[in-house]
């Protein structure tokens, strides 16, 4: 077992991993920016070190000073959470070369999964359904051409290296794909010092589903089901649910067979998620693979029972999983929203300031993963997303009922939150009836349904 680890992040991430630590008995070591001496992260760690100021390319960015604090301190291992550096596989290779144990799979899989071309071809070999699309990276604009002529428009085209949305252009014709191409690789340049680019079929209204398994160093792997993440807006998560409701149980059961046997076979270790794209006929199509901790994770656990940040710090400290797949039960119906400090009626844009008051919602089956508290101050140099309202139900109509009822309690009073929105889409009829792709919120606001929009 691991005994002190560092926690390479921020906000409620790093608060859910130092809880996970403290029942583990393990000690924690937390990193913060200057404007983040505050924070609840830094309140409940064993130990905390500010490593830099509140740009991210000089704090929760900086390999160098953070692999300095660990070794430092005396940490045998880093914990990444999700987003800063979770997905860089450089920083992984370098912690496992020099003796930290990082929490997560290797660098090499990271990098082989990070490059959504390559683990596409990696999907496909190992028989698991991949979007029509060019072979690879796009070598130019006429490939891309001739590839959306055979199979046929609407063409997406999406960054290799892409992630949180960037790097993603629709073309419905010809002429806009060719405008299209050039502002890709200029997003993707931008974005991620890689402008190399692919093209799929777009599939039009489809349900975002993934798989999440965990796997251990000793050739176990499992799924534990699936969940519905397609309550989007710009390519960004707002609402999950598992299990996803158009989802049969043969088909269940098939997917998450296939992504265990993909994970075998490529020798993936730790948590991951597996992410499809599900249409009206249920077909299904790999997307991608999220090498980390999903902020979604805790809908899982609900309906399972099983802490994956404990069981994936368990498999990264060399133990086997603690169940098998068959030990496995889905119970019930989970849903996640995610509370951001921003204003819908302004384009969502972001709202940091000062928490002047604060009452979170409890009761059986509501949880709430935050690291704000009353008094506390939102940085402006982060994500806006400060809490997560987690319910579990016998069924999804229970789930509804619930979130509505935990939303209609929350209380954040200095800031403007998402929290109407949220209960808004909650109340949509067609959302109730579970008529929804990941179309819902920007047709919404289109006006091409009741508008929650004011």
């Amino acid at each position: 077992m691991l005994k002190r680890i560092l926690i390479a992040n921020r906000g409620e991430v790093a608060v859910r991993i130092i809880r996970a630590c403290r029942e583990l008995g393990i000690e924690t070591v937390a990193v913060y920016s200057d404007v983040d001496k505050d924070a609840l992260h830094v309140k409940l760690a064993d130990k905390a070190v500010c490593i830099g100021p509140a740009k991210a390319a000089k704090s929760y960015l900086n390999k160098n000073h953070i692999i300095e604090t660990a070794c430092l301190t005396g940490c045998d291992s880093i914990h990444p959470g999700f987003g800063f550096l979770s997905e860089n596989s450089r920083f992984a290779k370098v912690c496992n070369e020099i003796g930290i144990k990082w929490i997560g799979p290797s660098g090499e899989l990271i990098s082989l999964m990070g490059d959504k071309a390559k683990a596409k071809e990696t999907m496909q070999k190992a028989g698991i359904p991949v979007v029509p699309g060019s072979e690879g990276i796009l070598e130019g604009l006429e490939q891309a051409e001739k590839i959306a002529e055979k199979i046929g428009y609407p063409v997406i085209l999406k960054a290799s290296s892409g992630g949180g949305g960037k790097g993603i252009r629709i073309a419905y014709s010809k002429e806009e794909l060719r405008r299209a191409y050039q502002l890709v690789k200029q997003e993707s340049r931008n974005a991620f010092n890689d402008d190399s680019i692919y093209l799929e079929k777009f599939i039009e209204n489809p349900r975002h589903v993934e798989v999440q398994i965990l796997a251990d160093e000793h050739g176990n792997a499992v799924s534990l089901g699936e969940r519905d993440c397609s309550l989007q807006r710009n390519h960004q998560k707002v609402l999950e649910e598992t299990p996803c409701p158009i989802i049969p149980e043969k088909l269940r059961q098939k997917m998450g067979r296939l992504a265990v046997n993909a994970v075998c076979e490529i020798g993936y270790t730790n948590v991951g998620t597996m992410e499809f794209l599900v249409d009206k006929d249920k077909n299904y199509y790999f997307m991608e693979m999220n090498t980390r901790l999903q902020v979604e994770h805790p809908v899982t656990e609900a309906v399972t029972g099983i802490d994956i940040v404990k069981e994936q710090i368990r498999v990264a400290g060399g133990e086997r999983l603690s169940f098998s797949q068959k030990e496995i039960e889905i119970r019930g119906h989970s849903m996640e929203c995610r509370i951001n400090a921003e204003n819908p009626n302004r384009n969502f844009m972001p709202c940091p300031g000062k928490i002047t008051g604060l009452h979170l919602p409890g009761g059986n089956g509501i949880r709430i993963d935050t690291a704000i508290y009353d008094g506390y101050t939102i940085p402006q140099s982060y994500d806006s997303m400060i809490a997560k309202v987690i319910v579990h139900g016998k069924n999804r109509d229970e789930s509804i009922s619930k979130m509505k009822s935990a939303l209609g309690e929350l209380v954040i009073e200095g800031i403007d939150t998402n929290i109407d929105f949220l209960f808004q889409i909650l109340d949509n009829k067609k959302f109730q009836a579970n008529d929804y792709d990941t179309s819902f919120i920007e047709n919404l606001r289109k006006g091409k349904d009741v508008s929650i929009f004011g």
